[in-house]
């Protein structure tokens, strides 16, 4: 199994902004070989930023990889432009392989 998250620092106020942009997005996961879940998470909010992480399950790191390049990865994020003044810089990427 394999975790890849990314962080993302949403500016203040836009909270409700981003989560929309991810509720009516068309991930086009549920075509993708080894996708297993998908869950977006809140987390807290300080004086400059909330935090929020996509959180996927794969069935293997390769799995995730070739999502990230094929078809599927393209269209879901083909609209990623258009979300500018959302993000406090890029998302950071994190990627666990399960050990126990």
């Amino acid at each position: 199994m394999y975790i890849a998250m990314n962080r993302f620092r949403i500016a203040l106020g836009k909270e409700q902004e981003f989560t929309d942009i991810w509720k009516n997005r068309d991930s086009h996961l549920s075509e993708v070989p080894g996708f297993k879940s998908f869950q977006l998470l809140r987390g807290s909010t300080d004086d400059e930023c909330t935090l929020f992480a996509s959180h996927s399950i794969w069935e293997s790191e390769q799995a995730f990889r070739d999502w990230t390049q094929s078809e599927a990865f393209r269209k879901a994020h083909a609209n990623a432009s258009t979300s500018k003044g959302i993000y406090l810089g890029p998302p950071k990427f994190e990627g666990f392989e399960q050990v126990l």
